[in-house]
């Protein structure tokens, strides 16, 4: 039976779990000869891993690959939307990481040899290891939108890659004339950030209210019901008018985008309906990153399946996979990723050692920012299930419904922290 917990508490159990899931390892300290292990991306989950590896034994080569110099997280970008922080906030470098004995290779991988564990980059490197652990990140399914695809991204983008398409929808929203229309366009699940959309949509909608109160937004969403609904709507009914005549944001339920006509900036869904847009967002659904396809990691519906007690490849020996590409598990968040490389990183150096992986536990906290100092979270603790088939929930709880403003307020403080922290666990000191 799932039970609730409180702040406190989860803080506590996450501490615990992070503890003993990645750090409890100085009985590895045993072999002498050389362990390699090559990691393949360099974002929340792979450089978590790099540096939980170092951490639960020094002496493993760790290698980790990453096409970009400085990573911009996702998380909290939609406040670079809004207007409310700076791109270069989000922005995070790697020398944290090679302070502590990681080497890094600023290149792109383009294959991996999983029979002679080699790892292949486009500048004609080679990296041979003992385990692989790959994060992919997302990709998208642009060919399940008619009209849609990475060139016209360029144009309309979707930003649920943070970069130069979160500065473009921002300045984008600067330009548009007070009284426009903002068409925003989740995916089907799953998907990176489950809450992300109806977060964009909130810190939209409270920029737009100061400066160009007139507009509206509307979301175009092929679900029934998403992550934290009751307190996103209640929000938006208390900040903007939710269900009202003079709402700013609505909310097509059960509507997907069919078609997009780049030019006009016009959308047609699949209630028949065509509405032209002066900000149009579409966020397409998704699957894993591209190495993980050309790797063979993934499966049928274009995710990668892994044995969830030491995130192993359930397709290719001695690979680990591990983030948002994963077929099931935990939602695909960024503290889940950390989670994810955290138990992964303890599994690895157990098994290069011929020692048997714990039994792990996970958890998962997302927190989502309505407005001016109105914030909302979820968190949650994780475990295996005793067949290690499934991950399932076991505590957790979100903000109360009747929570005061002042508890709103924290909330914005919280996310904020935890943003400050998770980086720092993620890149080290010197990120």
């Amino acid at each position: 039976m799932e039970s609730r917990v409180n702040r406190r508490t989860f803080m506590q159990v996450a501490g615990l779990v992070s503890a003993s899931g990645a750090l409890a390892t100085p009985a590895l300290l045993l072999a002498n000869t050389a362990k390699k292990v090559v990691i393949i991306g360099g974002g929340s989950a792979g450089a978590t891993a790099a540096r939980y590896l170092k951490l639960a034994d020094p002496r493993i080569d760790v290698t980790l690959i990453e096409q970009n110099k400085r990573y911009t997280t996702c998380y909290l970008s939609n406040e670079v939307i809004a207007g409310r922080r700076p791109i270069n906030s989000l922005e995070f470098g790697y020398a944290g990481l090679k302070k502590e004995g990681i080497k890094l290779v600023f290149d792109r991988v383009t294959g991996l040899d999983a029979t002679a564990r080699t790892v292949f980059t486009a500048n004609g490197e080679r990296f041979s290891y003992t385990r692989c652990i790959v994060a992919p990140g997302i990709d998208f399914k642009y060919e399940q939108i008619t009209g849609y695809d990475a060139e016209v991204a360029r144009d309309i983008p979707h930003a649920w890659k943070a970069g130069s398409q979160t500065v473009l929808l921002r300045q984008q929203l600067q330009a548009m004339a007070d009284g426009g229309t903002v068409v925003i366009a989740p995916p089907t699940n799953p998907y990176r950030c489950p809450p992300g959309p109806y977060e964009r949509a909130s810190l939209i909608a409270d920029y737009l209210q100061r400066e160009k109160p007139r507009s509206k937004i509307i979301i175009i969403d092929p679900k029934t019901k998403f992550s934290k609904m009751a307190l996103f709507t209640q929000a938006w009914k208390k900040r903007y008018r939710y269900q009202t005549d003079q709402t700013m944001i609505e909310w097509y339920p059960e509507t997907r985008v069919t078609h997009v006509d780049a030019k006009t900036r016009t959308v047609t869904h699949s209630r028949g309906e065509s509405i032209q847009a002066d900000v149009l967002n579409i966020i397409p659904p998704q699957k894993a990153g591209k190495i993980a396809f050309d790797a063979g990691l993934t499966n049928l519906k274009g995710w990668c399946p892994v044995a969830f007690d030491t995130f192993e490849s359930s397709l290719l020996k001695r690979v680990h996979v591990i983030g948002d590409a994963i077929s099931r598990g935990l939602p695909k968040s960024a503290y889940s990723a950390n989670s994810e490389a955290k138990v992964c990183a303890a599994a690895v150096a157990a098994l290069l050692h011929g020692k048997e992986p714990d039994t792990p536990s996970f958890v998962n906290t997302c927190y989502s920012i309505i407005g001016e100092e109105y914030g909302i979270s979820v968190a949650s603790v994780y475990r295996l299930t005793k067949d290690r088939s499934r991950i399932v929930k076991v505590a957790g709880g979100v903000s109360p419904l009747d929570a005061t403003d002042e508890q709103r307020k924290r909330e914005i403080a919280y996310a904020h922290s935890w943003f400050n922290n998770i980086t720092r666990d993620i890149f080290g000191s010197d990120g």
